[in-house]
Formats: structure tokens, C-alpha cells, sequence
């Protein structure tokens, strides 16, 4: 059974750093995908960054230049740096993962509440 976990969230200030992690566990497997999406209240679920097992990254127009994706094949981890954080980056993160090389996948994470607020 395939379980997905990420961590890090919390409350920072505008302008802010915060990085979540993502652990993908289970039987031996490489989730090619790994994506992180995020939904705030009222609104649909979004992505924010992918990357794949061979290190090509998609980002949102919303977090280019500020968010960073990068994994760890070997750990099936992936990170996501998030920089100069805004208020409207305050959502639930979510963490996925696909066996092919496009999302998203079956497999998700509980979530990570990211709130940014003075």
C-alpha cells in the first residue's frame, strides 16, 4: 500500500519562507510525477509545481520566481521551498503522486495548512 505524507506548513508573515515536504512510502515503487497542489476555501484545487523523476518542473504563473520544487528519487521525497510568501498563498497543500510522467496521479497526501498572515 502506497502512503503519502507531507509536513511543514504552519503560520508566517508576508514575505516569509516556509518548505513543505512530501514522503511517498510503501511498496518499492518511483512515483514519476510528484506534484503539489493547493486549494483555499471557496476555490478549486490548483497546482502549484511538479516535477518529474528526471527533473523537469512545471510552475503556476502565481509562484514563479518565488516557489521552488526539487525531490529526492532514492527517498521518493519531493520539497517545495516557498519564498516571499503572500496571504494569497494561504491554502491547504496537498502532495501527489503518478506512476507516468503526468498528473495528477491516484495518490495524495492528507494535506498541509500554509496560512500567511501578520
Amino acid at each position: 500500500q502506497v502512503e503519502v505524507v507531507e509536513s511543514g506548513g504552519g503560520l508566517v508573515q508576508p514575505g516569509g519562507s516556509l518548505r513543505l515536504s512530501c514522503v511517498a512510502s510503501g511498496r518499492a515503487f518511483t512515483f514519476n510525477f510528484m506534484g503539489w497542489y493547493r486549494q483555499a476555501p471557496g476555490k478549486e484545487r490548483e497546482l502549484v509545481a511538479s516535477i518529474t523523476s528526471l527533473g523537469a518542473t512545471q510552475y503556476s504563473d502565481s509562484v514563479k520566481g518565488r516557489f521552488i520544487i526539487s525531490r529526492d528519487n532514492d527517498a521518493n521525497t519531493a520539497y517545495l521551498q516557498m519564498n516571499n510568501l503572500k496571504p494569497e498563498d494561504s491554502a491547504d497543500y496537498y502532495c501527489n503522486g503518478a506512476f507516468g510522467f503526468s498528473g495528477p496521479g491516484r495518490y495524495w497526501g492528507q494535506g498541509t495548512l500554509v496560512t500567511v498572515s501578520s
